[in-house]
């Protein structure tokens, strides 16, 4: 089977899911990044021949064919001339920007849905409510059940609508946490979603009665030199660090050694909302306890009380607290820990994800059952 994976933009290190279904989903992957003219096929120099390129140029001129017409005629021909069979498109913006070439190739369509996509009221808005989206894609791929809820909500019919959430890659199994270290970790980009701040403003009350402790935080974004400001203003500088982007290697050392992964994850005023955050997938595979919120499609992964501690939006004050229960009770942390990572490989795992994204995308297919996670 010839997959024609399609995304807005290169691989970006947060999207390390669209990696995964390129190197593990079965047949070849042809995969097409970028928006407009600005498409590209990865490991190909074009998407058409030079002088094919430039007839139809020349075509498009002599009969005021519109902007458009040149890039998605490009595509058309790619995706026939590599003959494939079916598209997975990465974001539902991105499948309503490509609308009528998707429709024009005919080929069977999955958009798979993560995240911003499905919540920010102003980018729904702007994709029409996703009404083209939804009549002409074969299967919508939903990673939590609250975005499930919000699709059938935007009118996507539910025997369209496939619940399936990532899964971890598989080096997070094999980490056997030491909980070494007094020491919180949060990785993941500094965003309103993610309030970042409101995992420092928890943590400035835990070094209050345990100076020993301390919060590393990776990643980059937006509102990282807030963080930095705030960090300064409190005089945390000695118990909170700021360690930008970082291999996953140096990810997987972190988890090993570290107490706990915090992520005080919200719903941010333009309504963006996290899918399920792969991030606290990833450390709950390693084995250690999530300490997070009630929000999107953490309570569907995380166990309060089970497999990590979840508080509600914007409560500071819960968050602390649950820092503070794994400082005083290590062997909760550990038994939290456990039965996340027994979670994940029961409910989680990436060939589960494969798997049923697998199903999804085969033309064979006669139905496609919901992932139950």
């Amino acid at each position: 089977m010839n997959i024609a994976i399609f995304s807005p933009s290169k691989n970006p290190y947060s999207e390390t899911f669209i990696q995964a279904h390129k190197n593990y989903l079965k047949g070849n992957v042809f995969y097409y990044f970028g928006s407009g003219s600005q498409i590209q096929l990865e490991d190909h120099a074009r998407l058409m021949p030079l002088l094919r390129y430039k007839i139809l140029r020349v075509f498009a001129k002599l009969f005021g064919k519109p902007s458009s017409y040149l890039w998605q005629e490009q595509v058309l021909y790619s995706l026939k001339v590599n003959s494939i069979d079916t598209i997975l498109v990465e974001y539902g913006t991105h499948a309503y920007h490509l609308k009528q070439v998707l429709i024009d190739s005919g080929l069977p369509v999955a958009v798979h849905f993560h995240g911003y996509d499905a919540s920010i009221k102003s980018v729904i808005k702007s994709c029409n409510f996703y009404k083209g989206v939804f009549e002409y894609a074969n299967k919508i791929i939903a990673v939590s059940r609250v975005m499930e809820t919000a699709l059938i909500g935007l009118g996507c019919p539910k025997d369209k609508l496939v619940y399936n959430v990532y899964g971890p890659q598989k080096i997070f199994e094999t980490i056997i946490p030491q909980f070494s270290k007094k020491q919180f970790l949060a990785v993941g980009r500094f965003t309103n979603k993610k309030a970042p701040y409101y995992t420092i403003l928890a943590f400035k009350e835990v070094v209050k009665i345990y100076p020993e402790a301390r919060l590393l935080m990776a990643g980059d974004g937006p509102l990282l030199s807030t963080c930095k400001n705030l960090v300064k203003h409190y005089n945390l500088s000695e118990y909170v660090k700021f360690l930008g982007v970082i291999t996953p290697e140096v990810y997987c050392d972190l988890l090993k050694e570290s107490l706990t992964f915090v992520q005080h994850s919200i719903t941010a005023e333009d309504g963006d909302m996290e899918g399920t955050p792969l991030s606290i997938l990833e450390a709950s595979a390693a084995g250690l306890p999530v300490i997070s919120t009630n929000h999107a499609g953490i309570p569907d992964v995380i166990v309060h009380n089970e497999t990590g501690l979840l508080c509600d939006e914007h409560d500071v004050h819960e968050m602390s607290n649950n820092m503070l229960k794994v400082l005083e009770d290590l062997e909760m942390a550990k038994r939290l820990g456990r039965s996340g990572k027994d979670r994940i490989q029961t409910y989680f795992t990436l060939d589960r994800h494969i798997s049923a994204l697998q199903t999804v995308l085969d033309p064979e297919a006669s139905s496609c059952q919901q992932i139950l996670g």
